[in-house]
C-alpha cells in the first residue's frame, strides 16, 4: 500500500504549556490531515501567564535532527518559528541548503506583543542575512515588519510599503499580517511586484496564544499540497479564523486557540 500523505517539518522552540511553537504546529499539521514532524530549537518552561525559563538545544542537535529527518522521510514542507540564537540559524541555513528543503515557510520570532526583543541582535541579523533569502515566503507581525523595514507601520498604506521593502531585502514573498492594527484582521500579501489583501472579520477573543505559529503551519500545509501562496494564506486565514471562534477559555492568562475545531468541537 503506498501513503500518499504529505509531510511537513516544523523547526522551533517547545511550549511547556502546549499552545505555540512546535505543539501548535503539530496540531496545526495534523488538523489538516497531514504528518507532523520537529526538529526542536528550544526549550521553555511556560504557561499562558509567563515564560519561566528556556533552553537552546545544542547547534549540533538541531543539526542531527534535520539530518535524521530529511535522510528518512522527507517534508512537502518546512515552517521555521523560533530559532533563537545566531548558531542555531546558521546551522538550520546550512542543513535546509544541504539537502535542498523546499516550501519554506519562515515566522521571524523576533518580537513579542508586548514589544519586547525575542533574540538578540546578533540572532536578528543573521536572520535577515542567513535564513531569510532562504524562505519562499515569510510571515511578520506588525512589530516585527517593522523592525525588518525600518520605519513604523500604522495604516494598511505602510504594510505594503513595508511587504515590498522586506521582499526586496529577503527575494521572497512576505505576508504582513496586520492582527495588531486596530481596523479589521487585514493581512498583505506581496509576491513578484504583486499585492493581495486577505481581510477577514476581526474575533473578539482574548486568547490568542500562538496564533503566529498557527497561521505559518498552516500555510506551509497548503505548500505542501500544491496550493498557490494566495490560496495557501486564504486557507490559513480560514482555519485560523475557526479556531479563534472556537473561543477555547484554557489557562489564566492569555490562552491558546482551539487548533482541532475543524475535527471536534470544544466540549
Amino acid at each position: 500500500m503506498i501513503c500518499l500523505i504529505k509531510k511537513v517539518l516544523t523547526i522551533a522552540g517547545s511550549d511547556s504549556s502546549g499552545g505555540a511553537g512546535i505543539q501548535a504546529d503539530i496540531k496545526t499539521i495534523t488538523a489538516h490531515g497531514m504528518y507532523a514532524m520537529s526538529a526542536i530549537t528550544a526549550l521553555t518552561a511556560q504557561n499562558t501567564m509567563e515564560v519561566a525559563a528556556a533552553a537552546a538545544a545544542e547547534p549540533e542537535f538541531v543539526a542531527a535532527q534535520l539530518d535524521s529527518i530529511f535522510a528518512d522521510i522527507f517534508p512537502d514542507a518546512v515552517k521555521i518559528g523560533m530559532v533563537f540564537s545566531r548558531e542555531i540559524i546558521e546551522v538550520v541555513t546550512e542543513r535546509l541548503k544541504y539537502w535542498k528543503a523546499k516550501n519554506i515557510v519562515l515566522d521571524p520570532v523576533m518580537v513579542a506583543t508586548s514589544g519586547s526583543r525575542l533574540i538578540s541582535q546578533e540572532a536578528s541579523d543573521a536572520l535577515v542575512k542567513s535564513l531569510m533569502p532562504l524562505a519562499d515566503i515569510i510571515t511578520p507581525n506588525i512589530p516585527e515588519a517593522e523592525v525588518l523595514c525600518g520605519f513604523k507601520i500604522t495604516n494598511e498604506a505602510d504594510m505594503v510599503r513595508a511587504a515590498q521593502k522586506i521582499a526586496w531585502l529577503c527575494g521572497c514573498a512576505v505576508l504582513v499580517k496586520g492582527g495588531h492594527l486596530v481596523n479589521d484582521a487585514t493581512d498583505i500579501l506581496y509576491k513578484n511586484g504583486e499585492v493581495k489583501r486577505f481581510s477577514s472579520k476581526r474575533i473578539e477573543n482574548p486568547n490568542t496564544h500562538g496564533t503566529g505559529c498557527t497561521l505559518s503551519s498552516a500555510i506551509a500545509c497548503g505548500l505542501a499540497a500544491g496550493l498557490s501562496y494566495e490560496k495557501s494564506v486564504e486557507n490559513a486565514k480560514n482555519y485560523l479564523t475557526g479556531a479563534l471562534a472556537a473561543m477555547l477559555d484554557i489557562g489564566h492568562g492569555s490562552g491558546p486557540v482551539y487548533h482541532m475545531w475543524n475535527l471536534t468541537e470544544v466540549k
